[in-house]
């Protein structure tokens, strides 16, 4: 009943934005998905770092937190904003050659159904491209020492470190699996727009090491904090690549490990692997 309750939420959700699209007649749809995505960011991942400690929710201490992770916060920060400015620079170059429409034409949006169907034609597209260039990244031991390791200095994921990557990880894995999941989709720039935050904000959530009560992210997907925490912990770099929406490229090619979160004597969780790690 929750999850259809969320359902039917998250339906009603998009088809409110669908119809009250606030930025129109101010900016146009291709700018509005260069910026929006980035923005979008920097607002659910300032609110995580912004929340109180809420102990009883969390997946590592303050403390893990400050011993494990090898890079700081002010390095993580601009290496985002870096990665951002190429993502710009990637989209406003990508929606330049895919555009058709002129600024004074109105946007004729295809059916709710439609946009729906791209969106996770999307979501599969982006799966399916992340999943075998990041395990790529880390079976070849030239690319995760020299580019991949750089995403995992934190060892303890937290919000705004989400996308902290070596710039070239960023460029082929986020930037150019997002313009991918876009043509391939068919999906409009104004589509885009909510494909590309939803994607984001889920990346967020992913690396936000809290297990909040009545999170829609894990109602609705396996793949979430818990599970990829696993993916950063030292013994578990060879599973859940998974990212990010779904757990199937790990169950079907043999990387998939189970987890189940268990409540620390310290306060706390701690996601814990249901099968032996190598």
């Amino acid at each position: 009943m929750c999850q259809d309750l969320a359902f039917c939420t998250g339906l009603m959700a998009f088809y409110l934005m669908d119809k009250m699209v606030f930025w129109e007649g101010y900016v146009s749809d291709e700018l509005m998905g260069t910026i929006a995505p980035i923005a979008m960011y920097w607002i659910y991942g300032g609110a995580y770092m912004l929340m109180p400690p809420l102990k009883r929710y969390r997946l590592h201490t303050k403390r893990e937190e400050e011993e494990r992770n090898i890079v700081g916060l002010p390095t993580v920060v601009k290496g985002v904003l870096f990665q951002q400015l190429l993502q710009a620079a990637v989209a406003k170059l990508l929606f330049l050659v895919t555009s058709d429409s002129k600024p004074s034409e109105p946007v004729t949006q295809p059916p709710i159904y439609l946009q729906l169907l791209q969106i996770l034609i999307g979501m599969f597209v982006m799966d399916t491209w992340q999943y075998f260039v990041h395990r790529y990244m880390h079976t070849n031991t030239y690319l995760y020492r020299h580019i991949h390791s750089y995403h995992h200095r934190l060892v303890v994921p937290y919000a705004i470190g989400a996308l902290y990557s070596h710039p070239l990880e960023g460029l082929l894995v986020d930037t150019l699996g997002g313009a991918i999941s876009f043509l391939a989709s068919g999906m409009s720039a104004r589509t885009s727009v909510y494909f590309f935050c939803i994607s984001v904000v889920k990346t967020v959530d992913d690396h936000c090491g809290l297990w909040l009560p009545g999170n829609i992210f894990h109602i609705f997907f396996e793949n979430n904090c818990a599970y990829h925490d696993i993916h950063h912990s030292l013994r578990g770099l060879k599973y859940n690549y998974g990212q990010p929406y779904f757990t199937f490229w790990d169950k079907i090619m043999g990387t998939y490990i189970p987890y189940q979160l268990v409540r620390r004597e310290e306060g706390g969780l701690e996601s814990v692997p249901l099968k032996k790690l190598d």
